[in-house]
């Protein structure tokens, strides 16, 4: 086994003796790499982001911003980083070290007060400047709205990161203002290249483990052997459980590089999206094909998160406020799960049996989501939450219908926040099918909906409130439906 080491900077760094559980974070500032920051430690504030080489979707290689404080450093073994010192051209032979053009912009406009935030900024606005469908507009008036530059830069780009003091304006406009990679640019040349392949992972140090194996059969056998690991695949929420609970685990197995859990295959029936793919690549790859899961993605935490969390994680997980599952059970969408022993298929309307609890066996794995087809034509998600993005929800509700002349044939409606797992609003989507689509059957069923579930009173909402959005969320939907049939 080679020891284990990373690529930071254009320079290999070997991993020992750092601790299994050490993240990223702490492994570049132990290093003097002090550029990436502690804000949070949870993954909501972006002063930690740092740039992985990962697979491309339109180019060999992309670059894509990361939250540095929840990523295990073992789980970057053989893989390249580059961190806000990085981005200039220190250290690249032959040129005189010099700011990088998202760092000059931000230095010229204003984008930096303290300065703490500012290197997580930069990282997260390097990877969308090198993001390679990035087109500007051949005149500014073409501008889409106040997100999207006349650059074609997507300021959701930088939904995860917080500043407290500087005021966005000024980050926009810094945002705004980039140009495109020069020819010599040499993280540009390096996308036309393969990111590093994975390699198998052997870590140890002081009787914790952490484990990469190269197939999923290996995976499976492990986690038959070490029935005590905990599996991660983007660490979004392990990495919270380390820094916030000081969890640690003497066994951890990595399972996002697996190719059995990285595909994503459309078949005449079935949409199946492997279970470690993560959701900024689903998004990509998929490209609206499945509009319900595209309204979904906006929604879900923040870039930095989506490009590292999978469906598998947050299903895995069991949480009944997970964004996904809600917008899955309206989908119809089944889990396959995976053991020494075969392949099962499980309805996710079966997969929860309790609170963070379900039907997965120890010594299985979600190995990938499967949507059946065809899709409902009438799909929405709502998320009822404190914050536009970046945020938890305190309801979320997923609606599938078919309306064929003016009657709902089928519908199917997933909800989450308003019980100890996610459900199906079984008797709302009876209250539906068969009925004309009108205001009438809306309003009746809407009083269905406040019925379902078991919501409680917590921080984010009340009961009361929970129930209520339930209502108006299907009110909302039939509104739009009947606009949009007007217009």
């Amino acid at each position: 086994m080679v020891a284990a080491r990373i690529t930071v900077n254009g320079e290999e760094t070997p991993l020992s003796p750092t601790a299994p559980h050490t993240t990223v974070l702490d492994f570049l500032r132990e290093r003097g790499l002090t550029g990436t920051k502690e804000g949070c430690a949870e993954g909501e504030c972006g002063a930690c982001s740092v740039l992985v080489a990962r697979v491309g979707v339109n180019k060999p290689t992309d670059w894509v911003a990361v939250n540095a404080c929840l990523l295990p450093a073992a789980a970057l073994d053989g893989q390249e980083i580059v961190t806000s010192e990085g981005l200039a051209t220190a250290g690249v032979t032959g040129r005189t070290p010099t700011l990088h053009p998202v760092q000059e912009e931000m230095a010229v406009r204003g984008g930096s007060q303290c300065g703490y935030c500012t290197p997580g900024f930069v990282c997260s606005m390097a990877a969308e400047y090198y993001r390679p469908d990035r087109c500007a507009h051949a005149d500014s008036a073409e501008e889409a709205d106040s997100e999207h530059g006349p650059n074609g830069f997507d300021l959701h780009a930088l939904s995860g990161n917080l500043c407290r003091c500087t005021g966005y304006r000024p980050i926009r406009d810094a945002a705004f203002a980039v140009g495109t990679p020069t020819e010599g640019d040499p993280l540009a040349q390096r996308r036309e290249q393969s990111p590093p392949e994975p390699v198998a992972t052997e870590y140890v140090q002081d009787g914790r483990a952490f484990l990469r194996p190269s197939t999923l059969a290996e995976a499976l056998r492990l986690l038959r052997e070490r029935t005590d690991a905990v599996v991660v695949a983007g660490s979004t929420d392990w990495g919270v459980e380390v820094n916030i609970r000081s969890r640690r685990a003497d066994c951890v197995i990595a399972v996002d590089r697996l190719p059995e859990m990285r595909g994503l295959r459309v078949e005449s029936d079935h949409i199946e999206i492997g279970a470690s793919l993560t959701l900024t690549e689903i998004e990509r790859r998929l490209d609206g094909g499945v509009p319900l899961l595209a309204e979904l993605f906006p929604q879900f935490a923040s870039r930095l998160i989506r490009n590292s969390a999978t469906l598998g994680g947050n299903l895995g997980t069991g949480s009944p406020i997970g964004d996904s599952p809600p917008v899955l059970l309206a989908l119809e969408a089944s889990v396959v799960l995976a053991d020494a022993d075969g392949e099962r298929e499980v309805p996710l309307a079966d997969y929860f049996t309790g609170y963070r609890q379900s039907v997965r066996r120890p010594g299985e794995l979600i190995r990938a989501v499967r949507i059946p087809l065809p899709l409902s034509p009438v799909t929405a998600f709502h998320k009822i939450a404190k914050r536009r993005f970046d945020d938890i929800s305190s309801v979320a509700v997923a609606f599938a219908l078919d309306i064929e002349d003016g009657v709902v044939r089928k519908a199917r409606i997933g909800l989450g926040g308003v019980a100890a797992t996610p459900i199906r609003a079984l008797a709302t989507e009876a209250a539906l099918e068969g009925k004309p689509w009108t205001a009438e059957t809306a309003e009746a069923a809407a009083g269905v909906l406040r019925a379902q579930g078991t919501p409680m009173d917590d921080h984010r909402a009340s009961a009361g409130y929970r129930s209520a959005m339930l209502g108006q969320s299907l009110l909302k939907l039939y509104a739009h439906t009947t606009e949009a049939v007007s217009s």
